[in-house]
């Protein structure tokens, strides 16, 4: 190696120079830097895997705040919809409620002018009776006893003669079978009266029929009675009519 120009001895105590400058930068620099490194790297890597795991929770916290708000609309929908029903039902109620104050205070309205109307009825009755008497007295040119007198008006505007209804004389009731009739007269008829019509449907029909009495002042006189789909006309006004007709067929 002399030949060559190398000192071996030189060299060699540059290689052992060497080495121990490796060795003594390895372990004082190269290994604090790997470590350095080593414990960037895995800075990096927990930085890595704690903002993944931030992303993860984002995204559930996104999911729960979408269910959420998706529950929150539904829940509005849900309150809306039950608040829209409600009023409904108020409304309805209320309309319901107005309606029925409406009626009665139709059906109030209609019974009083009903009362009204019988009471100015009993009155016009007894009036009518005045001046039928005075006209049949003018007419007869004798005065009649009061009784009398009473008696032939009475019979002439409920239709009873002696204790019989004379509408009711050539009914043919017996087959029919009727729970209700309806008997109509120009004036209110007395409670006795009432009683004496009850008593003869009751007689010739088969049962008890409940019977509603009306007051049409256009029949002038008698009762017309239905029972059923039978009308009995009894009413002068009917017996004019009737009259009237004959007189066209004879002519």
């Amino acid at each position: 190696m002399e030949g060559l120009g190398i000192n071996f001895n030189f060299l060699l105590s540059q290689v052992v120079n060497f080495l121990i400058l490796f060795i003594a930068l390895y372990f004082l620099l190269w290994k604090r830097v790997l470590n350095a490194l080593d414990a960037r790297r895995q800075r990096i890597q927990e930085g890595i895997e704690k903002a993944e795991q931030v992303d993860k929770e984002l995204a559930r916290a996104q999911t729960a705040y979408d269910s959420k708000v998706a529950e929150g609309e539904t829940e509005a929908e849900r309150i809306k919809a039950e608040a829209k029903e409600a009023a409904e039902q108020i409304r309805a109620s209320v309309l319901e409620e107005a309606r029925t104050q409406a009626e009665q205070i139709r059906v109030t309205a209609q019974t009083k002018v009903e009362l009204e109307r019988q009471h100015m009825l009993k009155e016009l009755r007894g009036q009518v009776v005045t001046l039928a008497i005075a006209a049949a007295n003018k007419v007869i040119g004798e005065a009649l006893d009061e009784q009398r007198q009473q008696r032939l008006v009475q019979e002439f505007f409920s239709g009873i003669q002696a204790g019989r209804v004379v509408a009711l004389e050539k009914a043919e009731l017996a087959s029919v079978a009727a729970e209700s009739a309806k008997v109509t007269s120009a004036l209110p008829l007395s409670a006795k009266e009432q009683t004496t019509i009850s008593e003869s449907l009751a007689e010739q029909l088969r049962g008890k029929p409940k019977v509603e009495f009306a007051v049409d002042p256009a029949i002038l006189g008698g009762v017309v009675v239905r029972v059923g789909d039978i009308v009995i006309d009894g009413s002068v006004a009917g017996q004019l009519t009737s009259l009237h007709a004959s007189l066209t067929e004879a002519n």
